[in-house]
C-alpha cells in the first residue's frame, strides 16, 4: 500500500516536541549532576584548586575553584539551559511542522509504502 504524508498537525508537532526536549532537558540535568559527583568523588576539582593556588602568589583573598563550578551553580546553569533548550526546541518542532506542510503543498509530501506480513 503507498500512502502520502501530506499534512503534519502543528499542534500535535509542538505538544511531541515539547515531550521529548523536555525529557532531553532533564537528561541534561541528570547527567551534568551526575557528572559533577563523579568528578568531586575523584578529587579533580581540590587537585585544580590545589595547583590554581600553588600558581597564585599569596594575597589576602585567594581564588578558589569551587567558586565558580560549586554544585548548585553548575546544577542551577544546567537548569537554565535546559528550560531554554525546551523553548526553542519546540518553537523549532512547531516550525518545522509548518514548513513541512507548506513544502508538501508543493511536492505533494513524503510518499510511504507499507506492506503487510
Amino acid at each position: 500500500m503507498r500512502l502520502a504524508v501530506a499534512r503534519v498537525d502543528p499542534w500535535s508537532a509542538m505538544k511531541m516536541s515539547f515531550l521529548l526536549s523536555f525529557a532531553a532537558g532533564v537528561g541534561l540535568v541528570v547527567a551534568t549532576m551526575v557528572l559533577w559527583m563523579i568528578l568531586s568523588g575523584m578529587n579533580v576539582f581540590s587537585d585544580i584548586d590545589s595547583l590554581v593556588r600553588s600558581i597564585q602568589p599569596n594575597s589576602a583573598d585567594p581564588f578558589s575553584i569551587m567558586d565558580w563550578i560549586g554544585f548548585p551553580r553548575v546544577t542551577s546553569l544546567a537548569m537554565v539551559i535546559a528550560v531554554i533548550d525546551v523553548i526553542l526546541l519546540t518553537a523549532l518542532g512547531t516550525l518545522g511542522a509548518y514548513l513541512y506542510n507548506i513544502c508538501a503543498s508543493l511536492v505533494g509530501g513524503v510518499q510511504l509504502t507499507l506492506t503487510d506480513d
